[in-house]
C-alpha cells in the first residue's frame, strides 16, 4: 500500500526508552494475551496465549537465549521483519525506469531470498517507544547495505496486544530519495501445540481455512513462482486439490497424494503464496478473517486479518531437526525443531510480483521517492468450538 505523503522520520534519540528486561527481552501484556521482542531483527520471541484448558501456551518458534539470534548460522527469520524485499526475487535481478539492478544470489541456482545476507531480520533496530501495550522500532537502511537497492529506505514496526488476545501489526517506510522495491512482511512461525502434543511432533493436523483463497502461485523446482496463478480446486485427486483450503482442511489433508512430498520446491508440504479474492474490508484491512489456524488438540485457533492481498505458507519441510526447542515448548522426547514441525505465515505482496508484470501488482512494489508504504495485520486468539 502507498500515498504521496512521507510520515516516517528518522528519530533524534532514543534514549528515554526503557531497558528490556534482564533476559533481554521487552515484554507487552493485555487480558488472554502475553508478547516478548528483542531489537534484532525487530523479532518476536516469545507469544502466550491460553489453550482449552486455561493455560498458557507460547504458540511461536525460537530461542531461549536472545543472544543467540544475531549468531544463529541457520538464521530461519524467526518471527522476523526481512525487508526491504521479502521472499523471492527471480534470476536475483529486476528493472526500475529501464535500468537493470541486481541482487544477492542466495537461493537455489540463482535468486534472491529476502533481499539476501545482510536483510533487515539481521540488523538490530532502533526502539522508539515502549508502553504496557505496546512497542515501536526504527530501522534506517541506507542504499548499499544489502545489494542491488537504491536509495535509503526508513521503516518503523509499532507491535501491540488488546484485551481478547489481539495481536496487531502496523508498519510504514518511506525512500525519501529514489524509486526502490519495497514488500515487507512479519514471519511469523507457530505450532499452536508448542510440540506438547503426544500424538504428532508436526504441524500437520493443525487444520487451515483460508475462505478467500481461490487462487494460488505454482513453483517451479526451485521455489520461484512460474508466473502462471492457478486455481487451487481441481479433479479429485489431482494435483492442484493440494492446494485447496478454502473450507478447513488438516495441514496433511493431502498426504497421501504423490505430489505431497515435493510440492514445496522438492520437499513435503507447503511454501507457496495464495491469493486474498472478493474480501470484504474494514479500513485498509479485512473485515472478517482471511486464514484461521486452528490445532484440534488443544482448542487454539489463529485468525488472521491484514490489508496484504495474499500470503505465503512455509511448512518448514527443509528443517533437519538440529535446532533446539525454547523450555516453554516441547514435551518428553521431544527438544527440536523437526522437518514439518512448525508453520510460517506471512501476509505480502504476490511474490516476485516485480519482475511479472502480468499480474498487475509491480506498482505497488516499487515506492518512492517521497511515497510512504503501509502494511498491516492482526491476529486474534481464542478457541474452537
Amino acid at each position: 500500500m502507498g500515498s504521496n505523503s512521507s510520515r516516517v522520520q528518522v528519530p533524534a534519540t532514543a534514549s528515554n526508552v526503557p531497558k528490556p528486561g534482564e533476559d533481554g527481552r521487552y515484554t507487552i501484556s493485555a487480558k488472554g494475551i502475553r508478547a516478548q521482542f528483542i531489537p534484532y531483527g525487530a523479532t518476536l520471541t516469545n507469544l502466550f496465549v491460553k489453550d482449552k484448558h486455561g493455560n498458557e501456551v507460547d504458540v511461536v518458534l525460537g530461542y531461549d537465549d536472545a543472544s543467540f539470534y544475531p549468531v544463529d548460522p541457520g538464521h530461519p527469520v524467526y518471527n522476523a521483519i526481512p525487508g526491504r524485499y521479502v521472499n523471492r526475487i527471480g534470476g536475483a535481478e529486476y528493472t526500475i525506469d529501464g535500468k537493470t539492478y541486481r541482487t544477492e544470489k542466495n537461493d537455489g541456482p540463482g535468486n534472491t531470498l529476502h533481499s539476501g545476507g545482510n536483510n533487515w531480520s539481521w540488523r538490530f533496530w532502533d526502539v522508539l517507544d515502549v508502553s504496557a501495550s505496546a512497542i515501536t522500532f526504527f530501522i534506517s537502511d541506507p542504499e548499499g547495505a544489502s545489494q542491488g537497492f537504491p536509495g535509503r529506505v526508513d521503516c518503523k514496526v509499532t507491535y501491540s496486544v488488546s484485551d481478547g488476545g489481539r495481536w496487531d501489526i502496523k508498519m510504514e517506510a518511506v525512500s525519501p530519495e529514489a524509486k526502490t522495491p519495497l514488500m515487507l512482511t512479519q514471519h511469523t512461525y507457530f505450532n499452536l501445540e508448542a510440540y506438547r502434543n503426544p500424538d504428532t511432533d508436526t504441524v500437520l493436523e493443525h487444520t487451515l481455512h483460508m475462505p478467500h483463497a481461490k487462487r494460488y502461485l505454482p513453483l517451479d523446482p526451485h521455489g520461484l513462482p512460474t508466473g502462471e496463478i492457478s486455481p487451487v480446486a481441481g479433479p479429485a485427486g489431482g494435483s492442484t486439490a493440494v492446494m485447496d483450503f478454502t473450507s478447513p482442511r488438516r495441514l496433511s489433508h493431502a498426504r497421501d497424494s504423490p505430489d505431497f512430498a515435493t510440492n514445496a520446491g522438492g520437499t513435503e508440504g507447503y511454501n507457496h503464496f495464495w491469493l486474498f479474492e472478493d474480501v470484504a474490508t474494514h479500513g485498509s484491512a479485512s473485515e472478517s478473517p482471511v486464514l484461521t489456524l486452528a490445532s484440534p488438540w488443544n482448542g487454539i485457533k489463529a485468525e488472521l486479518r491484514t490489508d496484504q492481498p495474499g500470503v505465503q505458507i512455509y511448512t518448514m519441510g527443509w528443517s533437519d531437526g538440529t535446532t533446539p526447542l525454547k523450555s516453554t515448548q516441547g514435551r518428553e522426547g521431544v527438544s527440536s525443531v523437526g522437518r514439518s514441525s512448525g508453520v510460517a505465515i506471512e501476509p505480502q505482496d504476490f511474490t516476485n510480483g516485480i519482475n511479472n508484470p502480468q499480474w498487475g501488482r509491480r506498482d505497488a512494489q516499487i515506492t518512492g521517492p517521497g511515497e510512504t508504504y503501509t502494511w498491516e495485520a492482526s491476529w486474534t486468539f481464542g478457541l474452537t468450538e
